[in-house]
């Protein structure tokens, strides 16, 4: 593939490219942000207050209102990001994968060691 050729999307996913990047500048920088215990408090405190300081525009509000890491994702989030926001809320990379995959986490679990990974 040359540096011309557009990536083959690969159904169900949402590439992370610049456009992304500038989509989700806010939401991502808002995880970041969660690198500072005082920053998980006030966020666990008053989140749209929260939100409202990053500058979330809605569909981000809406996506960290209902923990749903596909809808964070097709907001501008990138998952290594979004990690920091899931630890917030006690979840790991597990139910995060199992949300992405439509399996319970028990089942990604599974899935995860019959590949062998």
């Amino acid at each position: 593939m040359s540096d011309t050729d557009a990536p083959t999307p690969i159904p169900g996913t949402t590439l992370f490219d610049g456009e992304q990047a500038r989509k989700g500048y806010a939401l991502n920088k808002m995880c970041f942000s969660f690198n500072e215990a005082s920053n998980r408090e006030a966020f666990t405190q008053d989140e749209d207050a929260y939100c409202a300081q990053y500058g979330l525009n809605k569909q981000q509000r809406d996506a960290v209102r209902t923990r749903n890491v596909l809808q964070l994702i097709a907001a501008g989030g990138n998952v290594y990001y979004l990690a920091k926001f899931a630890g917030i809320l006690g979840l790991d990379v597990q139910d995060l994968g199992a949300q992405q995959t439509g399996m319970t986490k028990d089942q990604f679990k599974a899935m995860l060691v019959a590949h062998g990974e």
